[in-house]
Parts: C-alpha cells; sequence; structure tokens
C-alpha cells in the first residue's frame, strides 16, 4: 500500500510512476479523499473542543442562577455531540474510501526497471548452460514413454476436474526428491530458516500480502471463511503482520515447501497440455524481511540461489527482468528465471523474484527498531520460488530424456533416489 503522506508531497513523481506502468493518473482523487478526510478529522476536533468547554461553562451558569445561559450551553453541549459523532462517521468513511482506493492501486516500479508494455520487452540479464541436442524430436514430458504410467490426467480428472494430476510411483517419487533437494539446500546451503506453514489463510494475511482484494477470483475460499494459499509467501510474509522487530534480527530469511492452488482464472486455453499449468501444485518458496537498505542487494542473492538449483540440476535457463507492463501488482523489481523446455522448443518461467520494498509491510503494519534509536521504520519484504517443483520436473523429465523413452535423471537426485540414476521407458528407477 501507498503513503498517502508521500503522495500529498509529491503527486506529479506519484503519476509519473503509474503511467510508467500504463495507468492514468489518480493522485488528484487520492488527493480529494485525503483532504475529505483530514477536513472531517479537524472539524471533529475543533468541535470537541468547543463542547469541553461549553461543557465546563454549564455547571458555572447553573450555579450563577442564569438559567438561560445554562439552557444555550446544555443545548450547544448536545448540539456538539451531535456534530462531532456526524463528523467522525465522516472521517470513518473518508478513511475507509482512502484506504480501499489505495489498495487497489500496485506497487510503483524501481527507476532501473525497463519501460514496457509485456513479455516482449523484457530484459535478459543472464544466459547460463547449454540448450541440449537431440538426435530426435524431443517430446513434451507427458508425451515421454517412462513418465505415461506415472503421470495420469485422466484419473484426476475424474476426482478433480481438469488441471490436476495423479503422479504415481518413479515420477512421484522424482517430483519427492526435487523438493526435498530444494529444501535442503536452501536450508543446508544457503542458510535459509525451513518453515512448515498453514496453507489456509484468513482474509487478513491476504489482504496484508497484496493478494486481496485485486486477486480474490484466482483463488480458492472455503466456506468457511478461509483461503487456500496461492504461494506460501503469503504465511511466510504475514509472520512479521504487527510486528516490531530488532534492526539486529534482520534479515530473516525463510522457506518452505508447500502446497498451492490457484483457480487459474482468466487462463482459460492456455498450457491446458500436461502439468505445466495446474489447481494445485508444490512449490518451495523464498521469504526474506531486510532492512530498506539491504532489499535490492538481497534481491539479488535470492535470484542467484533460485539460479543455483537449476545450475546443480544441469538445466540451461535464462534471468530476465521484467519490464513496468509485466511486473506483478505488488513488485518493485522483479526478475524471472525461465528454464529451457525441448519439448516446447523455448524458455518457460520456473521462477519469479521480486521485491515489494514497504508495500506489503506498510499493508500489515510489520516495522524495525533502529538500532541506533528512533521511530519504527517499514521493512522491506521479498519472495522468489525456489523452485516450482512441478515446473522443474518438466523440466528434469524433458531435458533428459532419450530416444527410447527412458530419462537421465540429473546426479544431485541420486542420493535422494536410493541411488537410481534413471528413469526407464517402463516408468520404473533404475
Amino acid at each position: 500500500m501507498h503513503d498517502i503522506r508521500q503522495i500529498r508531497e509529491t503527486p506529479e513523481a506519484f503519476d509519473a510512476a503509474l503511467a510508467r506502468r500504463g495507468l492514468e493518473p489518480l493522485s488528484s482523487s487520492l488527493l480529494a479523499l485525503d483532504e475529505a478526510r483530514r477536513r472531517a478529522i479537524t472539524g471533529a476536533e475543533t468541535a470537541l473542543a468547543e463542547r469541553n468547554a461549553a461543557s465546563k461553562q454549564v455547571g458555572a451558569a447553573k450555579a450563577g442562577g442564569d438559567e438561560a445561559e445554562f439552557e444555550r450551553l446544555r443545548a450547544l453541549v448536545a448540539a456538539k455531540k451531535e456534530e462531532i459523532a456526524r463528523l467522525e462517521e465522516e472521517s470513518r468513511t473518508a478513511d475507509a474510501a482512502l484506504r480501499d482506493a489505495l489498495m487497489e492501486i500496485p506497487n510503483l516500479p524501481d527507476a532501473d526497471v525497463p519501460d514496457g508494455a509485456d513479455e516482449d520487452d523484457n530484459v535478459e540479464v543472464k544466459r547460463w548452460g547449454d540448450v541440449p541436442t537431440f538426435d530426435f524430436a524431443p517430446k513434451e514430458h507427458f508425451d515421454i514413454a517412462g513418465v505415461k504410467p506415472g503421470m495420469e490426467f485422466d484419473t484426476a480428472a475424474r476426482m478433480s476436474g481438469a488441471r490436476f494430476v495423479f503422479l504415481r510411483g518413479a515420477v512421484a517419487r522424482i517430483h519427492r526428491a526435487l523438493a526435498q533437494f530444494m529444501l535442503d539446500t536452501h536450508v543446508d546451503d544457503n542458510g535459509l530458516e525451513e518453515v512448515n506453514p498453514p496453507v489456509l489463510v484468513r482474509d487478513e494475511a491476504m489482504y496484508g500480502t497484496d493478494k486481496l482484494p485485486k486477486f480474490g477470483e484466482e483463488s480458492f475460499l472455503t466456506r468457511e471463511g478461509h483461503w487456500l494459499i496461492s504461494t506460501s509467501e503469503i504465511p511466510l510474509t504475514y509472520s512479521v503482520a504487527g510486528e516490531v522487530v530488532e534492526e539486529t534480527s534482520l534479515p530473516r530469511r525463510m522457506t518452505a515447501h508447500s502446497l498451492c492452488f490457484r483457480s487459474e482464472a482468466g487462463s482459460a486455453g492456455r498450457d491446458t497440455a500436461g502439468m505445466l499449468r495446474q489447481h494445485q501444485f508444490e512449490k518451495v518458496e523464498m521469504v526474506s524481511i531486510t532492512h530498506p537498505d539491504e532489499s535490492r542487494a538481497e534481491l539479488d542473492r535470492m535470484t542467484a540461489l533460485a539460479e543455483n538449483i537449476l545450475e546443480r540440476l544441469g538445466l540451461a535457463y535464462r534471468t530476465v527482468v521484467l519490464c513496468t507492463g509485466d511486473m506483478g501488482f505488488g513488485a518493485r523489481r522483479t526478475h524471472d528465471i525461465e528454464v529451457w523446455l525441448p519439448g516446447q522448443d523455448t524458455f518457460r518461467e520456473i521462477s519469479s523474484c521480486s521485491t515489494t520494498g514497504d508495500f506489503q509491510a506498510r499493508r500489515m503494519n510489520a516495522r524495525f527498531k533502529p538500532s541506533g534509536g528512533g521511530k519504527p521504520a517499514f521493512v522491506h519484504t521479498l519472495n522468489g520460488s525456489g523452485l516450482a517443483v512441478g515446473r522443474c520436473l518438466i523440466a528434469v523429465l524433458e531435458n533428459g530424456q532419450r530416444a527410447d523413452g527412458s530419462v537421465d535423471l540429473p546426479e544431485v537426485l541420486h542420493p535422494y533416489l536410493g541411488g537410481k540414476t534413471r528413469l526407464t521407458a517402463e516408468g520404473a528407477l533404475a
């Protein structure tokens, strides 16, 4: 959420930043709401002072026997009481309207984020690994002979509908091995704290992490009023909501492997084949809570950790900086990592690492106490996939496929698979 005081001080800069996202100027309408709110607050404070003054005079008028003055003052006190109630209600209404308006406005891009309209304007900043070559036409993951016995879409459709998958046997074990490898790497090598968070959260957590009100249609809501998380970014980030942490405790770096759920509203017809875009999937997420001065360096660090997972798996990838038109709602700057998928003959997103600045922290009132004294300030929050497990499974299967339908598996996974090194064409580990 944005700071109305900053908008008040630099409205032109605020509108200019929104224009980079393709939005119309909004400062005038926001400042009108702000002025109505402040006017009502000032009016209520003035009326309260007048009521208090009149209240003090009521007793003196009564004691002095001035019945007319007594009645006038008593009527004035009653009128001021009604005026205060009316102005306080106007203040609450204007404050709610301003907050609702601010909640709908996306984060402002960093100055060095490239301008652009969509993904075609993203800027590639890194490429790693050699795109594999095959002496046969590589298949998509769901068409590889060794994968078919362990990846059942019809079974999942009978019980859950479209965009679900039923993994079994060796493929399910490879999927689990990938998640375990990622989690172990982030905890043992990268120093992140492992967390096992709830996957059901309340409205407050969704609002605090900028998923509501903007993305309500993209999430699943239970009859009891809980939301199924679309990413464990939500509970990890919200874990510091309402807190004032010590500056010396920053950065806080967390990771979690969780189920994630998305309705995929608006994605009809996109990536319907295979398990690239599912209603239910798994991710190993990274979240950092940092000092404002460290958030950009933390973004680069987080991006490098996600890249390293792909490098250890031997998967070719490229990293791009998203342009203003392709960034997510809450992001100030985003680095997308795209892995090579031979079956599609293209790079596809497998991780998105973003800094939100104080955008989320302001919504959930998460602050830190400066070591040198002074007022608490908002922390900065960052999140990134480290990685999307299902998409990583796709990449491992497609890049390791062989002409006979078998799949060679990355060496780092062998210890997690009981020493097995390949998926046979019949769908077994060997």
